[in-house]
């Protein structure tokens, strides 16, 4: 009996009944509704590199006309190294601020300097305070002012106050563990 069951497989293989098992997802290409899908999915795709294309355009448009009205800036994404300077110059680093502190306190407490034109207080990736931030005044003389409140008190802790030094692009501390390390003869604790 086990004879006959393998010699219908068999039969069945030979006869090419093998490709009659239904695949899922195969009915729905059967036919000329398969030619018309795709069909459809073609100008689907078109459609949307048409509205990608309009799209760039769009922004090309918008940053060009950024670009002209920037104007000294020369359309620059970001403002260029004098710029950095001047705005830095401007401006006063704090540090030891209390983190539930907010730009309004600071305000307040160097609005007795100048004219504060900007408050940020630097988050780290999760949006926690980071306990510094930077005071940009309107005048180079409120840094100044802004300096001799070096050593006062803001909710409870004494602040450092410091004129903002501009970064220079490239300009990098050198990292590592520095020049020599271990003992005369080298190896782990000058032992050979």
């Amino acid at each position: 009996m086990a004879d006959d069951g393998k010699m219908e497989e068999e039969q069945l293989y030979e006869d090419g009944y093998e490709d009659e098992i239904p695949i899922e997802g195969q009915e729905e290409f059967a036919g000329t509704g398969g030619a018309e899908e795709l069909e459809a999915m073609k100008k689907k795709l078109k459609e949307m590199e048409d509205e990608a294309a309009r799209l760039k355009a769009m922004q090309a448009s918008v940053a060009g006309e950024a670009g002209t009205s920037q104007g000294a800036a020369g359309g620059a994404a970001a403002p260029d190294l004098a710029a950095k300077e001047e705005i830095d110059g401007r401006s006063v680093y704090v540090g030891n601020v209390d983190y539930a502190c907010t730009p309004e306190e600071l305000q307040q407490l160097f609005q007795s300097c100048g004219t504060v034109n900007r408050v940020t207080i630097l988050t780290d990736k999760f949006g926690s305070p980071k306990g510094y931030a930077y005071i940009e005044f309107l005048e180079v003389d409120a840094v100044a002012n802004a300096v001799l409140l070096d050593g006062s008190e803001l909710r409870g802790r004494q602040i450092k106050v410091v004129q903002k030094r501009t970064n220079v692009p490239g300009l990098k501390a050198p990292r590592g563990r520095g020049g020599f390390r271990g003992g005369f003869a080298g190896g782990y604790g000058g032992r050979e």
